[in-house]
């Protein structure tokens, strides 16, 4: 599985997002950074909302934001929010 995390440089929000998710080892999945403002789409989409994080669903490559976690949230904490989105990508897109 592949996730993306769509930031910019200097917010801490997205820095404390992504040391949790390299910290993340029980799980396997490839973690893309995608700076919001090197794209004018990206940063009017995010601006005001990230960190954003989407996994990239293999076969029909579509993005599909995941809920943002607290950045409380342990990287424990983390890694279980993720395992219920990387066990089963198609039924949570039913949801």
């Amino acid at each position: 599985m592949r996730l993306i995390l769509y930031s910019k440089p200097g917010c801490h929000l997205c820095e404390g997002l992504q040391e949790k998710l390299e910290q993340i080892q029980n799980l396997s999945f490839e973690l893309e950074i995608r700076d919001i403002t090197t794209n004018e789409n990206w940063f009017a989409a995010y601006q005001y909302e990230i960190p954003v994080l989407c996994l990239i669903t293999p076969g029909d490559e579509k993005e599909q934001a995941l809920p943002r976690p607290s950045p409380r949230a342990s990287v424990q904490q983390l890694a279980q929010m993720l395992g219920k989105y990387l066990a089963n990508p198609e039924k949570n897109n039913a949801e």
